[in-house]
């Protein structure tokens, strides 16, 4: 194993960790959050895969705002609940238009700087910038984002020989099914 191989398997691990503690809706999950996306930033850089390189650094700063908010969030309900919050109207119809003509602005950018994978990259890139927004919001919907968004990424690792982090991801589309239904569960929803 390479030393690019070894932070690959770095990332499978706290990647692990932070998706188990994202199930649970422990804060700690956000400090994994930086290690891992600080590792998967440096990974696909080497690959030339740029957009997700640029959406592991947008989720190690988007680590500390979520940490924040849970933080103030978890307060408001009993040891052992969910905090939920409800999708506003506008939000979802921003991130439909976000996710469109970002995807769309994305892959042309990505195609012009010679990314393996444009459309894959691009469009797995824009979802999951939303996702981790409505992560951080506490929306239960942000699992059904996260499931397409991870077999897109995943589909995106084998296609450009990250084995590694396909492993992390395939493992994050059983987390984010299983997230979705322990969350509707145990679920609180707050104002």
């Amino acid at each position: 194993m390479d030393w690019i191989q070894a932070i690959e398997f770095f990332a499978l691990v706290t990647g692990i960790a932070y998706v188990v503690l994202e199930i649970l809706q422990k804060n700690a999950m956000w400090v994994l959050g930086i290690l891992t996306g600080s590792a998967c930033a440096f990974s696909f850089g080497v690959q030339h895969v740029w957009a997700s390189m640029g959406l592991n650094l947008y989720y190690v700063v988007m680590s500390v705002v979520g940490l924040v908010q849970w933080r103030k969030a978890s307060q408001q309900v009993a040891e052992g609940e969910i905090h939920l919050q409800a999708v506003p109207g506008k939000v979802g119809i921003w991130s439909v238009v976000v996710f469109f003509v970002g995807s769309l602005v994305l892959i042309q950018l990505l195609r012009a700087t010679g990314d393996a994978q444009p459309f894959l990259d691009g469009t797995a890139a824009v979802l999951s910038v939303i996702g981790t927004w409505w992560l951080a919001q506490s929306y239960l919907q942000q699992w059904l984002l996260w499931i397409v968004a991870n077999i897109l990424t995943t589909t995106l690792c084998l296609t450009t020989g990250q084995y590694w982090l396909a492993i992390l991801y395939i493992a994050y589309i059983a987390s984010a099914v299983y997230g979705y239904f322990h969350w509707k569960k145990h679920g609180v929803y707050i104002s």
